[in-house]
């Protein structure tokens, strides 16, 4: 009997804290098991009672780095339940806000937490002291982002200014209009971050993923759209629960989640990428197929060069918002509670967020549904484990404990807001 044991004690670059449990026999992967222990934090539970203008703000608490996209899920939730519909310029300004996010986000994951992986360094301030002039871009890049959350929002982290039905006032017109001249130089800044990322040396990993995404058809699904399979099709967001479930398994706080069928399935910008390539930004499409990255793509560490052309779409779109928007009409409606449910999705950086909710006529949450895209990706990431392993086992103790953690990060999995993710041990028997 042969037993290998590669233990993590605090890898960094990963929120959340988890382990990662390999068996082995004949060279055969036995069982692979990634545990996320942290305690579970029951938003679903303690939103019951809670009054609808109250949601936003509190699930927007998940996560401190896309609490538009918990803003943005419920509160399309919401309206629905409610009968509400946005108006056009409300519509534009969350666009705008959810862009704004996204840049922030992909921007930190790219150059900060996957980048080093690629690059060979032992993290972003190691690859700054040879490449300072690329970190300062990723850096300036995000501090954007960050700015027109706080534009928009009253603050850069859990704005406080999106609600049910739009906004609770307006944003200054003046001040959307000074943030061109950041998006201008940003939008050129995502193009070099696209030719750079294509030049990073990716591990080789091919796997049939089934994508799942929003999408719709005038644009790149962000803020609605139906959901759409790349084995099963569309399916509307009300619909969603029939076709994907979520289930226990008693290695892990977190619930994992498959289709009917039983499939494990990919959510994220790959899955987006593959789906919506041809609803992307002109500006988009271009850089991507300037680099030769089209889809069909099917390496998960290639999700960074996928994210770094979204952001190419984001500060895009976000530049052309700025240009033109104008506040039109009340920034919210005069809401009359009622009894009602809502189901709603919207693409957060790291993938499909479902919401639901069933309303009293008081307007007050009876139940709550949060199905949030890391959870929907645990599944497959074990399953991209096992397909990986036993390319490594031979490697060795620390560079298969590396080619490991790579594979996870290249998911930017949002397990908390914390930033461990520890333990890993393959055992041969």
């Amino acid at each position: 009997m042969t037993q290998r044991t590669i233990q993590v004690d605090a890898l960094a670059r990963v929120e959340g804290e988890g382990a990662l449990y390999l068996k082995v026999q004949d060279d055969q992967v036995l069982e692979v098991r990634l545990d996320i222990y942290e305690p579970p934090r029951f938003f679903e539970g303690f939103l019951r009672g809670r009054h609808y203008e109250e949601v936003p703000d509190i699930t927007a608490r998940i996560c401190g780095i896309c609490p538009v996209a918990y803003q943005m899920s419920s509160a399309r939730a919401l309206e629905k339940a409610l009968g509400l519909q946005a108006t056009p310029a409300v519509r534009q300004l969350r666009h705008l806000l959810y862009c704004a996010e996204w840049i922030e986000s992909h921007v930190l994951h790219i150059y900060l937490l996957q980048a080093p992986d690629l690059t060979g360094h032992e993290s972003a301030l190691e690859l700054a002291r040879v490449a300072p002039d690329i970190v300062q871009r990723g850096l300036r890049m995000k501090r954007i982002g960050n700015h027109i959350l706080t534009v928009l929002g009253g603050r850069s982290v859990h704005p406080v200014n999106p609600t049910v039905g739009g906004f609770y006032r307006w944003p200054d017109e003046t001040a959307i209009r000074d943030l061109v001249p950041d998006l201008t130089w940003g939008l050129e800044a995502a193009r070099e971050t696209v030719r750079w990322a294509a030049e990073l040396p990716y591990p080789h990993l091919e796997i049939d993923y089934e994508f799942v995404a929003l999408h719709h058809p005038q644009e790149y699904g962000i803020l609605e759209g139906v959901i759409r399979s790349s084995v099963a099709g569309d399916l509307s967001e009300e619909d969603f629960e029939t076709r994907y479930l979520e289930y226990h398994v008693p290695h892990s706080n977190a619930l994992h989640s498959r289709t009917v069928d039983g499939n494990h399935y990919m959510v994220g910008p790959l899955a987006r990428f593959n789906l919506n390539f041809e609803q992307l930004h002109p500006a988009a499409r271009q850089i991507a197929e300037e680099v030769g990255f089209v889809p069909p793509i099917h390496n998960p560490y290639k999700a960074l060069l996928a994210r770094a052309v979204e952001t190419v779409h984001a500060y895009a779109v976000a530049l052309e918002i700025a240009q033109t928007w104008h506040p039109q009409g009340p920034s919210k409606p005069e809401i009359h509670p009622r009894a009602g449910e809502g189901a709603a999705g919207t693409e957060a950086p790291r993938g499909l967020l479902y919401h639901r909710y069933r309303l009293d006529a008081q307007g007050l949450v009876q139940e709550a549904r949060l199905v949030p895209p890391t959870a929907q990706n645990l599944a497959r990431m074990e399953d991209d484990l096992r397909l990986l392993a036993p390319h490594i086992l031979d490697l060795p103790l620390e560079e298969a404990t590396l080619r490991c953690e790579h594979l996870v990060r290249a998911y930017d999995p949002c397990i908390s807001c914390a930033t461990h993710f520890l333990r890993l041990e393959v055992e041969r028997t």
